[in-house]
Formats: C-alpha cells, sequence, structure tokens
C-alpha cells in the first residue's frame, strides 16, 4: 500500500505540474480573499477528474481523456490534458485507488453516511452524524480506515472475528500504520445501500468506563458543564462548593436521555437528504416510538425485517462466549435501511474491555461500581419492545 501511495504522490504532482506548464493555471481569489491558501485551480480540475476515473475503472470502463472549458486557447488546451489523458490510460488500476485515496478533504466521524444516486456513477457525499472528527476515512471499495485511540479496539475487532457472533458485527481486515497513526481498516456497512436511513442507537444504561471517574475529586468546570445544561440540577451541598465530581456529572449526564430509564438512547439520524438534529430531547417511549416511525417512513415490510434483525442480534448476543466475557460500553448499534435493504450491525469497540477472572455480567443488571454491569441487553430488550410499538398492528 505504501508503494502505491508514493506513486500517487508523485503522479498527483506531476499531473498539477502538466497542466500548469501549459499556462492554464489560476489562483483562486475566493479563498484569498478568506485568508485561506491559495489553490489552483488546476488542483481542483485534478479532484473533480481522480474521482471519475477511478468511478469508471470501478465499472470496467476506460479512463475518459479530461476535458475543461478555458477562456484561453482551446486547442493548445486540449492538446495538453490530452498527453495527460494518455498517460492516465496506463496507470494500473491500484494507483488510480491510491491517488483517489490522497483526497481525504471530506467530513469524516464515528458515523458516516455516504448517499449514492439513482445513478451508480454519481458522485458519493460523506455526511458527519456523530462521534469525533476525523475517525473515519473512506479507504476503498467498501472499507472504511477508523484511527485507533490505542490498540484496544483492534483486540476486540480479532477476538470477534473468531466468535460466533461475527455475523452481527462489521467484517474486520487488518490494524494499520499509516503516517504514524494507527487504523484499523473494516467494512464500510453503507456501501450497499442506496441513499439510506440511518439510525446510531448508543447502548447500555452506561456509556462511560469505571476507570474514567475513579477519581472522586469535584471539578468546577464539570460543575459548570452542569449548570450549563440545566441550571436546576446541582444539590445545594454542590451549589455552595461549585463542584462536582466526574461519575456525578456522567451520571446526570445520562439521565438527560433515555439512557438511564431505557438502556439506549438514539445518538443520530439521517433520513432521505439529511441528518436530523433535534435529538437530544428524545426521551420518553412516546418520544422514541415516534423517532422510529420517522426512521421507518410508514414502511411496514422495513420495520418487520429490521425487528427480524434486532432479534437475530439480541440472540447471538446472548449466545457468544466474546460477549460473556466482555463488559461493552459505549457500543452502538447502527440500523440502515434504503426501502428495499435492511441492515443492523452492533459497532464501536473501544471502550469494550474483558472482564476480570471470576467476574460475570448479565448485561441486565443494575451497574454499581465494581460489578462491571452496564445495560446491554437491558437496552436491548426494550428496543425491541420499541421497534415493535412502532409496527402497525394487525
Amino acid at each position: 500500500m505504501q508503494i502505491f501511495i508514493k506513486a500517487a504522490e508523485q503522479y498527483n504532482k506531476i499531473v498539477i505540474e502538466k497542466i500548469d506548464k501549459a499556462g492554464k493555471t489560476e489562483k483562486d481569489p475566493q479563498r484569498e480573499l478568506n485568508g485561506s491558501k491559495p489553490v489552483t485551480r488546476s488542483e481542483s480540475f485534478v479532484k473533480r477528474w481522480r474521482r471519475t476515473a477511478v468511478t469508471r475503472c470501478l465499472k470496467g470502463e476506460t479512463i475518459s481523456t479530461p476535458r475543461r472549458r478555458h477562456s484561453r486557447s482551446e486547442d493548445k488546451y486540449e492538446s495538453d490534458v490530452q498527453m495527460l489523458g494518455d498517460s492516465c490510460d496506463k496507470l494500473p488500476i491500484l494507483h488510480i485507488l491510491a491517488l483517489n485515496a490522497l483526497d481525504l478533504s471530506a467530513p469524516a466521524s464515528d458515523i458516516l453516511v455516504k448517499e449514492k444516486g439513482p445513478c451508480e456513477a454519481r458522485r458519493r457525499i460523506w455526511i458527519q452524524l456523530s462521534g469525533h472528527p476525523g475517525s473515519l476515512t473512506p479507504a476503498g471499495p467498501g472499507t472504511l480506515w477508523k484511527r485507533l485511540h490505542d490498540c484496544n479496539e483492534s483486540e476486540m475487532y480479532e477476538k470477534l472475528m473468531k466468535d460466533s457472533a461475527v455475523g452481527i458485527v462489521p467484517k474486520f481486515y487488518r490494524k494499520l500504520e499509516f503516517k504514524g497513526e494507527l487504523f484499523v481498516e473494516i467494512r464500510d456497512l453503507l456501501y450497499d445501500f442506496c441513499d439510506p436511513y440511518v439510525l446510531d442507537i448508543k447502548m447500555g444504561t452506561r456509556t462511560f468506563l469505571e476507570s474514567e471517574v475513579s477519581n472522586n475529586v469535584a471539578r468546577k468546570d464539570l460543575y459548570l458543564k452542569m449548570k450549563a445544561l440545566d441550571p436546576s440540577a446541582p444539590t445545594p451541598e454542590e451549589e455552595k462548593e461549585q463542584a462536582v465530581t466526574k461519575l456525578r456529572y456522567m451520571t446526570f449526564r445520562e439521565e438527560l436521555s433515555s439512557t438511564c430509564e431505557f438502556g439506549f438512547r438514539v445518538e443520530a439520524m439521517k433520513l432521505r437528504g439529511q441528518p436530523v438534529s433535534d435529538l437530544k430531547k428524545v426521551r420518553t417511549k412516546n418520544e422514541l416510538t415516534q423517532t422510529f416511525d420517522r426512521f421507518f417512513n410508514g414502511n411496514p415490510k422495513i420495520r418487520r425485517k429490521m425487528l427480524e434483525r434486532i432479534l437475530d442480534i439480541r440472540r447471538q448476543f446472548e449466545n457468544s462466549s466474546f460477549f460473556k466475557s466482555h463488559e461493552v460500553v459505549g457500543s452502538s448499534i447502527l440500523m440502515i435501511h434504503d426501502e428495499c435493504k435492511v441492515g443492523a450491525w452492533i459497532i464501536d469497540f473501544g471502550k469494550t474491555r474483558k472482564l476480570p477472572d471470576g467476574v460475570g455480567v448479565t448485561h441486565r443488571n443494575p451497574w454499581k461500581p465494581g460489578n462491571h454491569e452496564e445495560g446491554y441487553l437491558f437496552g436491548l430488550d426494550n428496543l425491541i419492545d420499541v421497534v415493535r410499538s412502532a409496527c402497525p398492528k394487525k
């Protein structure tokens, strides 16, 4: 892969130089006015061309010669880009893919939604829904690179690929290093869907590790965050101290959503066209049911298929030796449909930890410090009830 990346970097430089030498480069005055780094129009032209080139390569088509209208001599310009096009026709497909991968300017997060129009050749659009910006980027056809903060998540994926529950998690391909950073390459779960509806559901009654709240020192910054969210939340003692512990703040934050009562919350949702942002106040069962009604778009067939898939996820979770021996904290279920196909998978294992020797969990009992319960199955039971209630009664 490193060879292809180096070749792509060199080729990208050659492409820019060929157009610039022809005297067709112009500065973008708008970027200069905004104080941004000047980018030549030739660079923008190459970025647009290489996206099209990759699409055609993957469809088995010949890469067409790039074309662009210009106010200068059209004949001289066409001669220059014809030479560029002839060189590109000889470029191996993996070099083309590497060249395309260099353009990683699209927004990225833990949940990236890719829209595809009715025509497969339509350029794909990436939309940020939730999570840490910059943690995901498209890698190749059907795969993503996810940035690792430590090696724990890659270890969890390696174990899951050998577990009976392998069918309810994204396929894991490898761990790799690129430019000094660690990534895992995993299946892009949205790849086979066309302009999908997407729902990210954060699972469990506890979405923080016990180690994250082991410090009992009261902090003023957390008190101020609590006051900003709900001025009436601090107790009289906390008001006097003007400080709260991290455990108190994290528990308070969970209580703002449906996490504590139902064991899951709607983290993010995308309908046709755009993400939905008014989800922070979705807390009651009626509000959850209405949210799922929007997600299913009134399609009873899709709702029945999704219910079957969620029931299967619960069955495989309960029978899995991996999930019996691990606490699964901060994980989500990603639900996807495009009114034809339905899918759901358990994702995000950065906070999943192996249980200490001699410790077992039900994934349903309430959490107390030290018992490692996180309420994953408790939340899954309630999620199934909500999906059932969203289905029209026969």
